[in-house]
């Protein structure tokens, strides 16, 4: 049984005893009656009772006392019910505990297993870049850098940030002549997607990673980032991860790497100064290139 089948299993049992505690409530409230009715009817007779009255109110009493006595005993019966559900819902609790457990760590068993598969991917890309440093050849990687950057920064996003985040940082950096490569901008209709990506990959200075629920779980955010690694693993820092909309766990779930870096959030920044911490790190030069590109643009 898994761990959700146990929680129905919790679940229902807690209606059961809920039902159980109403009818024992129902029960006590109807013994309290019966208890009065007798205790009123005693009260009623008197010396000057005569007999054939107090023969009635003896068969009164009598009745009362025979329902009163199966009310006593649906109440025995009630109870040993609670006390039985009681006990098969602490069973039932350190069940689900132990499935839980259990489902915890088969989850961390299939997370190390990635990361491990991962950490061999790296290192074999790795292994081969020192050997080919190490045999003095210089085969030009798909991503190495070429000295003739066309883009400041490449912005990996998944579609559904757009509107929420990618357009607006996009549009800021765009404003401060920040050469962006974005797809709405960078590829048109009949493009090779896969091309144009590797194109604007190769072509930039840094790789703006927005880290969101939909970005790790969609493929071709994976092979931007895929991407990035590599260029980074050639080039150096290149990798500027954005946080939106998503927690710390599920960056560490997603990737340890990423985790483990210093990262902006949508939370605390808005994307006019998101665009300001990128231009602190761009070389003045690109900058002073764009603005003079502004300035050779005649006016309408």
């Amino acid at each position: 049984m898994s761990a959700d089948q146990t929680r129905r299993t919790l679940n229902q049992l807690d209606k059961e005893l809920a039902d159980l505690e109403k009818k024992l409530a129902e029960l006590a409230k109807k013994e309290a009656d019966k208890t009065k009715q007798i205790n009123d009817v005693q009260k009623s007779i008197t010396k000057n009772t005569s007999a054939s009255m107090l023969s009635s109110k003896r068969r009164q009493i009598q009745g009362y006392q025979n329902e009163l006595a199966k009310v006593v005993d649906d109440k025995a019966y009630i109870n040993k019910k609670i006390a039985d559900k009681r006990m098969k819902r602490a069973d039932t609790t350190v069940k689900l505990q132990r499935e839980e457990a259990a489902e915890m760590q088969k989850a961390y068993k299939a997370q190390q297993a990635i990361q491990r598969g991962y950490e061999r991917q790296i290192a074999d890309l790795s292994a081969q870049i020192t050997k080919q440093l190490s045999a003095n050849k210089s085969p030009r990687h798909i991503y190495e850098e070429s000295g003739h950057e066309e883009y400041d920064v490449f912005i990996s996003h998944a579609s559904e940030d757009k509107a929420g985040f990618a357009d607006a940082l996009c549009k800021e950096l765009n404003a401060s002549g920040v050469k962006v490569w974005y797809d709405a901008l960078s590829i048109g209709w009949g493009d090779s997607l896969r091309a144009k990506i590797d194109d604007g990959l190769k072509k930039s200075r840094f790789g703006i990673v927005i880290l969101s629920k939909d970005y790790i779980s969609k493929g071709w955010t994976q092979y931007e980032l895929d991407g990035l690694f590599q260029i980074e693993m050639t080039n150096g820092k290149t990798i500027l991860p954005i946080w939106h909309n998503i927690t710390k766990d599920e960056v560490q779930a997603f990737s340890p790497t990423l985790a483990g870096r210093k990262a902006l959030n949508t939370a605390m920044f808005s994307a006019r100064e998101i665009a300001d911490e990128l231009i602190k790190i761009l070389p003045s030069a690109s900058l002073a290139d764009a603005a003079e590109e502004r300035e050779d643009i005649p006016n309408g």
